[in-house]
């Protein structure tokens, strides 16, 4: 069984808590600390020199030797530069270890080498890493050695965001502010924010390691750009919430023990619905700390994967025919004195403060529906969205038949007046109790469903950020806030002002609302007929950015600027052209170098043996039959690859980004299914024995 794991003892030894500042910094410098924490303001050079030394003592004692500013670029994942916290030595040779609160505060990384979609050319080099005081210091442990990260934001140098924290950091105060105006308004003087707090569950697929090495579209795509499904997939249903096998089970024992250490509040594990699909989630955390430890998350789940030879696939969609991956952001909103304003309580129809805040949201999704969706948009979520596995690419709300009954009433006669009772579950066996079931069914079809306290946006993608939709919700949210408390602030009767406002807010948007089945087409046409944005594609969805009404969201609440906003398009742009381009060249490397050869030495030993079964005066018709079948699609893969050689070299050509973006997209991407159709047939055909590369099957069940 080996040795008892004691999880409180071994719980965030690997992070400098508020804990450990209490008892290693001197009690006026922790109160400052706090209160910044808190409230917010400049740290001063004098208490960062205190808690940077406090902060190296520390990281020392558990065998640090260098330090690092960990940040977000735009590339999605994080980065870092490592420092040793060696100094000069002193007269006597002996080494001094040092660390300043200026080093703690700023660091000064190349910013050109990063996306910056024009922000920064290649010759301006300087940017700035600023530490976020929020976010708690932590220590990484591998082959490096032990390194004390410090969470950071990076600007350029004049001073643009360029990367995923900064303008997150941005939307939670401007969330804060609104959010408080609301609360003002029914009485709760005491809050002194609003904090959104996220819990992101995070699906990935496990496989074998050395099964993967031989798979080139895997190692530099991250899926599988070519292969026949397995005889069989998920269609019985038994992998999920299945028994774990030992392997995996093994991977996620040492998985969360490591999350443990770093502070994770790793909770839930279980098998996904498709083979060799996993799933972990996490308790919830402010927004800004949630993004950060999703970003562990998903860095460690590799590192861990290795020790176990296995490799961890956080590509949203590995293999064709079974689900792919996502990941479902649970959003919520919280003040400091305890009050969920997403909880309904036992009477929402009567909850004017929590149906004031569904009004707002109900607005912001169906005016930002655009923006939401693109804020979930990456190369490769197209695969997924849409395609009977996860939410489709048009954004509704799922409210529940209680919420939408209320609603309901509210727009009809401006009061709810009844409420629709969840009543008993009867389970119909003696020894089993019954209980007080919920109101309301879920709803795994909808990209944004209410779920009792918290709205889960179900569309975000297994390998992304999860900074730029808890971003964009924080802001497109704030902005309803905003405009509702403009209007209440100054109403004469407030409460005859606030059930008008709910009426007015549910009446214009109730088209957003959809408790109906998602992956149904009826829904499509019906969306449509709502006047419901339905945008199919990363490259499609990249322009909702610079709208005239995204600029003036984002600007009025200092999220992003319309610099900012423009970048952030051109590399919307320069991500999906780059991405594509890399799996049209490893198609085309695979199936020159390693499936057509293959085909043809297996169409050899083909017509040797019709020749010799012939010679024998035998019947050679079925060989003959299956030589022609493997010739005839031989023929198209060569043709189909020679057209993809072709387009890719057109498209890698082209110099507008927006052009070369979309001709990846319509043109490129055509020829690659092209050239998959004829190889994935002949996988179906070939002796298995001269195929070149481990199968669905191999992949998938040999784990």
């Amino acid at each position: 069984m080996g040795e008892l794991l004691n999880v409180e003892e071994i719980f965030a030894s690997k992070v400098f808590t508020l804990g450990k500042m209490k008892e290693r910094l001197p009690k006026s410098t922790y109160k400052e600390i706090k209160k910044l924490m808190d409230q917010g303001g400049e740290l001063s050079l004098e208490t960062a020199d205190v808690v940077a030394k406090a902060m190296k003592d520390w990281a020392m004692e558990n065998g640090a030797t260098h330090y690092t500013h960990w940040f977000q670029p735009l590339t999605g994942i994080t980065a870092e530069k490592h420092d040793a916290f060696v100094s000069h030595p002193d007269e006597e040779g002996k080494m001094i270890m040092e660390f300043s609160g200026k080093e703690l505060i700023k660091g000064e990384p190349d910013a050109s080498s990063f996306p910056s979609g024009g922000l920064r050319a290649t010759f301006e080099a300087r940017g700035y890493t600023a530490w976020d005081i929020t976010s708690p210091a932590f220590l990484k442990e591998d082959a490096t050695g032990v390194i004390l990260c410090i969470p950071t934001a990076f600007c350029s140098y004049t001073g643009e965001a360029l990367d995923k924290k900064t303008p997150l950091l941005r939307s939670m105060e401007a969330i804060s502010q609104q959010a408080l105006r609301i609360v003002r308004l029914f009485g709760n003087t005491e809050a002194t924010k609003v904090v959104a707090s996220v819990g992101p569950e995070q699906e990935y697929f496990l496989v074998d390691r050395e099964k993967y090495l031989q798979r080139e579209d895997l190692i530099f795509a991250g899926r599988t750009l070519f292969g026949a499904p397995a005889p069989k997939g998920q269609e019985l249903e038994d992998h999920y919430f299945g028994t774990i096998r030992e392997r995996v089970g093994s991977y996620m024992k040492d998985l969360n023990v490591e999350l443990w250490k770093l502070g994770v509040t790793a909770k839930t594990q279980h098998n996904e619905v498709a083979p060799a699909q996993h799933e972990l989630a996490p308790i919830y955390e402010t927004a800004n700390i949630a993004v950060d430890h999703n970003q562990l998350v998903m860095e460690t789940m590799k590192k861990v994967a290795g020790r176990h030879g296995m490799t961890c696939l956080l590509h949203e969609k590995p293999f064709a025919g079974v689900n792919g991956s996502g990941k479902h952001n649970n959003w919520s909103l919280g003040t400091d004195n305890g009050v969920n304003l997403l909880d309904p309580g036992d009477t929402p129809n009567e909850n004017i403060q929590f149906l004031l805040v569904l009004a707002c949201i109900m607005k912001a999704v169906d005016t930002h529906a655009d923006l939401l969706r693109q804020s979930a948009a990456d190369v490769g979520n197209d695969h997924r969205l849409g395609a009977n596995e996860a939410p489709p690419a048009i954004i509704s709300m799922f409210l529940g038949e209680q919420l939408e009954d209320v609603v309901k009433q509210l727009i009809e006669t401006g009061e709810a007046a009844h409420l629709i009772e969840g009543g008993k579950l009867e389970t119909g066996v003696s020894t089993l109790p019954d209980f007080e079931k919920d109101a309301t069914d879920r709803n795994r079809t909808s990209p944004f469903a209410f779920t009792g306290n918290k709205f889960e946006f179900r569309m975000v993608g297994s390998a992304d950020s999860i900074a730029s939709p808890n971003t964009t919700l924080n802001a497109i949210v704030a902005e309803a806030f905003c405009e509702a408390a403009d209007v209440l602030e100054k109403a004469d009767n407030f409460e005859l002002a606030v059930h008008d406002l709910i009426k007015e807010y549910m009446t214009k948007h109730q088209r957003i609302v959809f408790n109906g089945d998602g992956y149904a087409d009826e829904w499509i046409e019906e969306a449509e007929r709502r006047g419901l944005p339905n945008i199919k594609s990363m490259v499609e969805a990249a322009a909702t950015l610079t709208t005239d009404k995204a600029i003036r969201l984002f600007e009025r609440f200092g999220i992003f600027t319309k610099v900012e906003l423009e970048s952030r398009e051109e590399i919307t742009y320069e991500t999906y052209a780059k991405t594509i381009n890399i799996e049209a060249l490893t198609m085309i490397d695979m199936a020159g170098k390693k499936y057509i050869p293959a085909v043809i030495r297996y169409t050899k030993s083909l017509a040797d043996t019709v020749i010799a079964v012939k010679e024998a005066g035998v019947d050679a018709s079925v060989q003959a039959e299956l030589l022609d079948s493997v010739t005839a699609r031989l023929s198209a893969a060569k043709t189909a690859l020679d057209r993809l050689k072709k387009v890719t070299a057109q498209a890698a050509a082209m110099e507008d980004v927006k052009a070369q973006a979309f001709f990846y997209k319509d043109t490129v991407k055509t020829v690659m299914d092209e050239l998959r159709t004829p190889i994935d047939e002949l996988e179906m055909m070939v002796d298995k024995s001269v195929w070149p590369v481990p199968g669905y099957g191999e992949l998938t069940f040999e784990v």
